[in-house]
């Protein structure tokens, strides 16, 4: 064995392993270096699917034990006594080896209602697209469509001998342990992909709250920053403001050597500009060098007394297995603790502009960052396909082109002008597609443009040739729906895990409403003074001119409900 302090470096049967002694109960882990990254959008799943048949066999055991999918890493876990983590350790690799495929339709259904649970961030799928390291925050639309063969061909090519690393912790290495694995090779992380033109960007969505996160080299003043900065959200925001209850930040190392610092603050709906200033107040002090000495020195101490509890090895193991797989050997327990007592203010404040160039916000809907220096994350494409122009139904001058190429959706914004939503076949995600015609198209930009042919009047043949142009891996059929009220065509971005945005009024429509509001008051005035004025009329002209004039005032008022009702529908 060759000692790197704290933590031993092995193998068994040609796999690395990682060991830490420790007393009490054993725990071992095998990682694997396959994630929800290296999936596409329209087979999300399969590396969970492979997990969850994995472990169907273990049963019912009387030890603890589990598995976990994460974007880029795919963990098997227990505890237990030496006999327990053997045949845990053997049974997990001989199920990967013949995965248990008769559990195919129930183990579905079992990710059916786990997903039904899951909250989906949205920040992946802004920062970089529907692909890669953004596909967490999509549902996991490929389990459906899954078959043997596809699940049978994933585990031969990712859980390999090669692709492996086992961790253990206790006395020793059990006796005996084996670990048979189909043979393959080590697998490089995945593409960083990025679906933001620039950086520090926003965007505002439905919730109440502001979440950021950033991307920084994985240091270790990275992450002291990231403990200040959750101490500094807490005190400025919840402690001095009271205007949020729960603040907090997360470090989260991609293995590549950078790492993703996210930030949250929570707010009442009438205190979200207060939480939304605070917030970039207590951002830009750290990035001005404004680092409380108190927090540093609290942030450091608590780092160093993680480093050195007595099951601190034990907790560094899972990390130090990502670690390996990625090619960066485990760092020693004393080279951590220097690392962390060198860190100062400037550091910090170095990687707060650091951070501060890569930012990603997320603000309530109806608030912007743009004030703050932030730039609004796309929502349109620069450019439509050519083709066949298809026109909205509903004369709201939307319009579907249809071209060799992709799919544009053209939409009217509120002064007039035209904005695009484009998918080009050859950088589609994945096409949704319904029994009764309609096609949602993804770019891998998270761009969304709907196909509805009864909506536009799209003919048999121009949906053929889209069909034919589709890449065929893309392609996810979903159940029958439930018909939608005819609509006017989608908002120019719609993510796919978002609702459509409610209709915007437009200019024409205003000035309308306008025009009908005022007649309809002042004819209802006029009828008023005759319903009031009933002694100066005889009886039969009296009710001839009631009817008449409360019958226009009415008809007047219509059109404006009309407008009113069609711009707060969803």
């Amino acid at each position: 064995m060759n000692p790197q302090a704290d933590i031993l470096v092995t193998d068994v049967d040609g796999i690395p392993a990682l060991f830490a002694h420790t007393a009490g109960p054993m725990r071992a882990g095998l990682v694997f270096r396959v994630g929800v990254a290296d999936e596409t959008l329209a087979r999300t799943g399969v590396t969970h699917l492979v997990e969850h048949l994995a472990l169907h066999r273990q049963g019912l055991a009387a030890h603890d034990y589990n598995g976990t999918t994460k974007d880029a890493f795919t963990h098997f876990y227990t505890e237990g006594d030496e006999s327990q983590i053997l045949a845990y350790l053997h049974g997990v690799c001989a199920s990967l080896a013949d995965l248990p495929m008769e559990r195919l339709a129930t183990e579905k259904e079992i990710l059916r209602t786990e997903e039904s649970r899951r909250d989906r961030p949205q920040l992946p799928l802004w920062r970089y697209g529907a692909q890669g390291y953004g596909l967490p925050s999509y549902p996991e639309w490929g389990v459906p469509v899954l078959g043997p063969d596809d699940v049978g061909h994933w585990a031969r090519t990712w859980f390999t001998q090669g692709n492996a690393v086992l961790w253990v912790a206790g006395e020793r290495i059990p006796a005996g342990l084996s670990l048979k694995l189909p043979p393959g090779e080590r697998r490089p992380l995945p593409a960083v992909t990025s679906a933001l033109p620039s950086t520090p960007a926003y965007f505002s969505d439905g919730k109440g709250g502001v979440l950021l996160d950033a991307v920084v080299a994985d240091t270790a003043a990275a992450r002291v920053y990231a403990g200040v900065l959750e101490r500094a959200l807490t005190r400025a925001l919840r402690q001095e403001g009271g205007y949020s209850y729960a603040t907090a930040t997360d470090y989260a190392s991609r293995r590549d050597g950078h790492a993703v610092i996210a930030a949250f603050a929570d707010a009442l709906p009438d205190r979200q500009d207060a939480v939304l200033g605070g917030f970039v107040d207590v951002l830009a002090a750290l990035q001005a060098g404004r680092v409380d000495g108190g927090d540093l020195e609290a942030v450091r101490g608590r780092a160093d007394s993680a480093l050195t509890a007595p099951d601190a090895a034990v907790r560094r193991l899972a990390g130090a297995a990502e670690d390996l797989l990625a090619g960066r050997p485990p760092v020693p327990l004393e080279q951590q603790r220097a690392e962390y007592r060198a860190v100062t203010g400037q550091h910090v404040h170095a990687v707060a502009v650091e951070a501060a160039g890569t930012a990603l916000l997320q603000v309530p809907a109806g608030h912007s960052a743009d004030w703050a220096g932030y730039t609004a994350a796309p929502t349109t494409s620069p450019y439509t396909v050519t083709g066949r122009r298809f026109t909205a139904r509903d004369n709201s001058g939307c319009a579907l082109v249809i071209g060799a190429d992709g799919v544009s959706f053209v939409g009217r914004e509120a002064d007039g002008t035209e904005s695009a939503a484009t998918v080009l076949h050859r950088s589609c995600a994945a096409v949704l597609t319904w029994p009764d015609g309609g096609r949602r198209l993804i770019g891998t930009d998270g761009l969304v443009v709907d196909v509805e042919p009864d909506r536009y009047g799209v003919d048999a043949s121009a949906m053929a040739a889209l069909d034919a142009a589709l890449p065929p891996a893309a392609v996810v059929p979903q159940p029958p729906r439930e018909r939608r009220p005819f609509t006017p065509a989608q908002s120019a971005h719609t993510h796919a895990h978002t609702q459509p945005a409610p209709r915007r009024r437009t200019t024409g429509q205003t000035v309308s409403l306008v025009v009908w509001g005022i007649l309809t008051v002042l004819l209802a005035f006029v009828a008023l003074s005759v319903t009031v004025a009933r002694s100066d009329f005889g009886p039969g002209e009296w009710v001839v001119m009631m009817i008449i004039l409360w019958g226009i005032t009415a008809l007047c008022a219509w059109p404006a409900i009309r407008i009113l009702r069609g711009t707060r529908r969803m």
